[in-house]
């Protein structure tokens, strides 16, 4: 009997010696917690390029400054609405005109927009954008002046602002040593020299010479057109080579020209619609 009983001890022994064995090798312990991962580093934010801007702020309505000091005008607006367009910034830096083209080509300057005629001559020293402007020469004379047409300029006083294409073609009817040729610093000064009396006329780019005599009525002024005069286009200027500054000057002209932007700051600015593009200019003179 106890030898039974001794028996069935073992077995229950044995039972549960292995009934806590198999517990603890079917027990697992919770797996690590995974190690906290390193934030992902954000992605690097685009550098937004700064361009430096030169412009002649004396040439209204086109680039001028209003009475706090403030560069504006068409150039202004246009340029603006163009590097935001294509993803840049500018800033704009009155750059007298006799010094403006050393000012880009020495680097001092990545942009110009200053009324700058395209020129073949001058796309031997630098680049220009797409056209954004039509020009053309205009006569401004005193309301009663005998003056119908450019030839009969050659033996009066004329203003004209130097270096530009009235310069040019003045210089080319009066001859080169002509002291009846008289040059000023801006279109303006010329303008009123002409007020005073001081020429008898005044050769210079349309948009330039309507504008002053819409908004100065008390000079009796009138203007007068001649078929001779060849038309011209304005384009931005950049260092020759710079393809990064041109790409963008002109991806953001083709949208803002696309978008009616165009024609709402020409509008603002002339008071009509723009004209419809012409074909590029084959001016050759030197002009502003």
């Amino acid at each position: 009997m106890a030898q039974h009983d001794t028996r069935r001890f073992l077995k229950a022994s044995t039972a549960l010696v292995a009934g806590l064995l198999l517990a603890a090798c079917g027990k697992q312990e919770p797996p690590p917690a995974p190690a906290a991962s390193a934030p992902a580093s954000a992605a690097p934010v685009p550098e937004v390029k700064t361009f430096t801007v030169g412009t002649d702020a004396a040439y209204a309505p086109f680039e001028y400054q209003n009475e706090k000091g403030e560069i504006v005008g068409f150039s202004v607006d246009l340029l603006t609405a163009v590097a935001e367009k294509a993803g840049f910034k500018v800033k704009f830096v009155n750059t007298p005109w006799e010094g403006i083209f050393n000012a880009l080509a020495q680097g001092d300057r990545d942009i110009l927009i200053s009324s700058i005629t395209i020129t073949d001559e001058r796309k031997q020293t630098m680049d220009f954008s797409d056209p954004y402007f039509d020009a053309v020469q205009l006569i401004a004379v005193k309301d009663g002046a005998k003056v119908t047409k450019f030839a009969d300029l050659k033996k009066l006083k004329v203003g004209v602002q130097t270096g530009t294409t009235g310069d040019e073609v003045v210089t080319k009817l009066q001859g080169k040593t002509a002291t009846t040729t008289k040059r000023f610093e801006s279109t303006p000064l010329a303008l009123k020299e002409l007020e005073s009396g001081g020429v008898d006329a005044v050769v210079a780019d349309n948009g330039v010479v309507i504008h002053y005599v819409a908004n100065n009525p008390g000079a009796k002024f009138k203007t007068v057109a001649d078929s001779t005069f060849a038309p011209e286009q304005y384009g931005l200027a950049v260092k020759k080579g710079n393809a990064e500054a041109l790409a963008l000057v002109n991806k953001g002209l083709a949208a803002i020209k696309a978008d009616g932007t165009y024609a709402a700051i020409y509008k603002k600015t002339f008071g009509v619609e723009p004209p419809a593009a012409a074909p590029a200019a084959a001016a050759s003179a030197a002009s502003n």
